[in-house]
């Protein structure tokens, strides 16, 4: 097993190194956030009272416990910090078992001596390992920044738990579905949900008497982010649910090693659903092959726009009231915002979020390019008479019409809230300029990640996510956690223009403009000269 370790280790240490970096630098912002811009009792106080009566920001931030720095720092950095290691715990997972068996490198293992199940066990290890220096990192570094030491461990171990529990996951879908596209597809939509249940689970909680704290309500033990939050860090400090996270990931790892020694190498227990035996008419260009490979992800990106753009302009009337009744709402969704009224300020919020979105969905299809490429798919297209710039170009057009499908179902779903709402026309100015500026915004991301696939074609996949999720903690969290504006303003999604009290800001429109040409022409130009690189 020690070879295995080795070489896994000398793979994967920038991408592991990169995630690890990035939750001890979140949880650090969130301090330093926390003590600059809510330093006193009061402050927090405030916002914890609006959170607790206000549905749109509980769903998606942690489990109010109290007023202290570090209850306070945990109800704004768990839910992330748990996220990124089960990210980082999935992707790990489904790269070792199921993408190695796609490459062949598996089956290279098992004409060894080595067990048929070493493979999986050294993932098993790995996994574990990885999310153990994560949590380990996360806990010194809150510790060092003078938080108390069993409360800053907790909040570490409580983001390991929930990434074992999702290094199961991984491992379990892996050995389910064919391909590790869709091995990495179904973790993903199962992450999503338990964090939505636990989202729900906290919204259907008892609040205390001064709001200042939540008791969740019994949906929240059926998802491991829930768990984590059950721990409490700085306040009650109970470390059992961390028992249920480790157990789940442990036992789902187990059914993983059961699940392998009953299937054949390369097989799965779900089936991959048997093609054509003649293509459409409609499959004959290269463009509606790559939209025929891109629509089943695009779609779920759309749909999300949707729930999105509607939430966007639904949930309005329940902020005013109360931030009618308690400011500090108007006061966070405005400083995230920097827009004029509340009404604005909760679109431009929830169309930041339409922005992630939306470059996650461009970004995915430029992947898919490398994906083609690396598995040796690309090259029967490029064998017929279609060039390495019209293939990548073809990549290139699709992801852009996926952007735009995203933010336009967006944009219709926010123009129906409103006017079931019986909106003034203000605010259909306010969904039309902030959806066109995030669209260029996610453009930003695709041009980029294509020519990241041209010049250093191996760090697609990771330099692709990384830099959304960069963007997404600077441009969504930048100002809650008070950073500087120079800072948070390197994220595209933070720069697009916006309304504010009526008038229009353009702020860094043009600059966007400028990345996306700038990217996108030199992507395809270098795709000129540029070789096809297999993942051998």
């Amino acid at each position: 097993m020690i070879p295995l370790l080795r070489q896994r280790l000398r793979r994967d240490w920038l991408q592991l190194s990169l995630w690890v970096i990035g939750a001890v630098l979140l949880a650090y912002a969130g301090y330093a956030g926390v003590t600059q811009s809510y330093s006193t009792v009061a402050d927090r106080q405030e916002v914890l009272a609006a959170v607790a009566a206000n549905p749109v920001i509980l769903m998606f931030r942690g489990l109010p416990s109290g007023t202290s720095v570090g209850a306070f720092l945990a109800f704004e950095d768990l839910p992330w910090l748990a996220m990124l290691a089960a990210l980082m715990s999935t992707f790990l997972a489904v790269r070792h078992t199921r993408g190695d068996e796609e490459a062949g490198r598996s089956e290279l293992v098992a004409a060894t001596p080595a067990s048929r199940t070493l493979p999986l066990l050294a993932t098993i290890v790995h996994g574990l390992a990885a999310n153990v220096v994560l949590g380990l990192l996360i806990g010194l570094s809150l510790i060092g920044a003078g938080m108390d030491t069993a409360g800053s461990l907790l909040l570490g171990a409580a983001a390991a738990a929930t990434g074992v529990s999702f290094l199961g996951v991984g491992l379990v879908a892996a050995q389910l579905m064919r391909t590790s596209r869709g091995a990495n597809a179904l973790t993903v939509w199962l992450l999503v949900a338990t964090f939505l249940i636990r989202g729900m689970g906290n919204l259907a909680g008892t609040p205390s008497d001064d709001l200042s704290r939540i008791d969740s309500a019994w949906p929240v033990w059926l998802s491991p982010f829930g768990w984590a939050e059950q721990i409490r860090p700085f306040d009650e400090n109970s470390p059992w649910p961390l028992v249920l996270g480790f157990a789940f990931g442990i036992v789902l790892a187990v059914t993983a090693t059961v699940l392998q020694s009953a299937r054949d190498l390369g097989a799965s227990f779900i089936a991959e659903r048997g093609g054509r035996a003649s293509a459409r008419a409609a499959l004959a260009s290269p463009h509606a092959l790559v939209w025929r490979l891109a629509w089943g992800s695009l779609l779920g990106w759309v749909i999300g726009g949707v729930l999105t753009g509607f939430l966007a302009t639904t949930l309005g009337g329940i902020a005013g009231q109360v931030a009618g009744e308690n400011p500090a709402v108007a006061q966070i969704l405005e400083k995230i915002a920097r827009a004029g009224d509340l009404d604005e300020a909760m679109i431009t919020v929830f169309f930041t979020m339409l922005g992630v979105l939306a470059a996650c969905a461009g970004v995915q299809t430029i992947i898919r390019a490398r994906q083609e490429e690396a598995h040796g798919t690309a090259e029967p297209v490029l064998a017929a008479a279609v060039g390495r710039v019209r293939w990548l170009a073809d990549y290139a057009i699709v992801a852009t019409v996926g952007v735009a499908l995203v933010v336009a179902a967006a944009m219709v779903a926010a123009y129906v809230g409103l006017a079931a709402n019986g909106a003034p026309a203000d605010l259909f100015r306010v969904v039309t300029v902030t959806g066109l500026g995030q669209f260029v915004a996610a453009s930003v991301f695709t041009a980029l990640t294509a020519l990241v696939f041209v010049l250093a074609p191996r760090a697609t996949l990771g330099a692709g996510w990384t830099l959304v999720g960069v963007a997404a903690v600077l441009g969504m969290f930048g100002p809650l956690m008070g950073m500087p504006e120079w800072l948070t303003s390197i994220s595209p999604i933070a720069v697009t223009p916006v309304v504010s009290h009526g008038d229009v800001d353009l702020r860094g429109l043009w600059w966007l403009v400028f990345a996306v040409v700038v990217a996108g022409a030199g992507a395809l130009t270098l795709m000129r000269r540029r070789e096809l690189e297999s993942d051998g």
